[in-house]
């Protein structure tokens, strides 16, 4: 796609790199077809093709409208599109600019930029953990629509104290220790299983997508650059073999700390290192299997029944990560199943989403809850705790990271 930049955005790095991904469109338009939202609304501009379009004309020199803006926030980033694109076009790292672009020059409503501000700054917050336990005391009497986004208070059990001579380290999140402790603690128990041991930093944070992709790209590379500096003393050591993400919406983010932190001459090789070291707890799986087979009770094997699993963007698009999960749980022993259905779309929580968006983010997850159900399952599995909690808000069914079932099947409880 042939783009002349605005003299506005020539020579900038964000100009350049628009340019560049812009260039390679070709308008075939098969990433309209893999669009949750253009499934949901069937407008041009609220798909991938269209919205690059939009783009491209900011880029350009066109004034960006409110509606310009409002066919932008649709976007889940679910990057489905790319996964579709023959021709490779980084669709996420382009909206990622159109959106910063456009809200430099479109105002919001104060309703609006008060929520987002709460978003960016009271999730990565050291007061969100009290908040959600403050909401978790009282969830029975909270409104539904609220009582969605406050889980149930949950059990972590116990961290394993073992000492082993392989080590990694995991990113214990923001929401994640508060909203799903006992995924952090399974985790942990699942690798010390297999003779890993899990360490976290003290002074690591979020991953930095929360405010990144709220365009607050300043604030998230803050938090990246936070995390690398509580991470590198261990990294520089060699004392960790690979910083493990049991959270894929986390692990997209961090792997792509070389990207955002390119042109930061302080950080950008460590920023690389850093992306280069990360792995999906997934990816640990091939090596896992064999070492824990043996050890998953055959009762809580049989017990756990069908599983329904629900592969997350962040992991099948955003990390090219398909097929993996399903396929050696199952060779652990367990029944798991991908709906035939649409299990490439997204569920609609896509971070904030299902907050901002909350009609199309419904829509999205009883349309997936519908093709999980017919697989008539015991429970369902994910990756990501914005998925899990998602689901769960809509579901009679447990819905759960796969890695607690795994821990539950080692403890021999059913």
């Amino acid at each position: 796609m042939q783009t002349h930049l605005a003299p506005e955005y020539q020579n900038t790095p964000e100009g350049r790199e628009a340019e560049a991904i812009l260039r390679k469109c070709v308008h075939c338009g098969f990433c309209t077809a893999t669009c949750p939202t253009y499934q949901l609304l069937g407008d041009e501009l609220d798909g991938p093709r269209g919205r690059i379009y939009l783009m491209k004309q900011v880029l350009e020199g066109q004034m960006p409208t409110r509606k310009t803006q409002l066919h932008l926030d649709r976007c889940l980033t679910c990057r489905n599109c790319e996964s579709t694109c023959p021709s490779g076009v980084q669709y996420g790292h382009l909206v990622d600019i159109g959106r910063k672009l456009v809200d430099a020059k479109v105002g919001r409503p104060v309703g609006e930029k008060l929520v987002r501000w709460a978003l960016k700054e009271g999730l990565p917050s050291p007061l969100f953990a009290p908040a959600m336990k403050m909401g978790q005391l009282v969830r029975d009497l909270l409104p539904e629509s609220l009582k969605a986004k406050v889980p149930a208070p949950q059990d972590a059990g116990a961290w394993p104290t073992r000492q082993h001579a392989r080590k990694v380290l995991m990113l214990a999140g923001c929401v994640q220790p508060s909203m799903s402790p006992n995924i952090n603690t399974a985790t942990a128990r699942v690798l010390d299983a297999a003779g890993i041991q899990t360490v976290t930093a003290a002074k690591a944070g979020c991953c930095g997508a929360v405010k990144f992709h709220l365009n607050d790209h300043d604030g998230g590379m803050d938090h990246m650059r936070a995390n690398i500096d509580a991470w590198w003393p261990l990294v520089e050591r060699g004392e960790v073999e690979a910083i493990v993400m049991n959270a894929s919406g986390c692990g997209v983010m961090v792997k792509d700390y070389g990207h955002v932190l390119k042109d930061d001459p302080a950080y950008a090789d460590k920023a690389a290192r850093i992306g280069a070291l990360t792995r999906d707890l997934s990816e640990l799986l091939p090596e896992l299997v064999p070492l824990l087979k043996d050890k998953l009770n055959p009762e809580a094997l049989q017990a756990a029944g069908l599983q329904a699993y629900h592969p997350p963007c962040t992991l099948q698009h955003g990390q090219q990560l398909k097929g993996g999960v399903e396929k050696h749980l199952t060779e652990l022993g367990f029944q798991i199943k991908v709906t035939a259905n649409e299990s490439h779309l997204c569920c609609g929580s896509a971070g904030t989403y299902s907050v901002l968006k909350p009609d199309l983010s419904k829509q999205l997850r009883d349309r997936k809850l519908g093709h999980l159900n017919a697989l008539e399952p015991q429970g369902v599995l994910s990756a990501n705790i914005g998925c899990i909690t998602h689901l769960q808000s809509g579901s009679g069914l447990p819905v759960r990271h796969w890695v607690e079932m795994v821990d539950e099947a080692l403890s021999g409880g059913v």
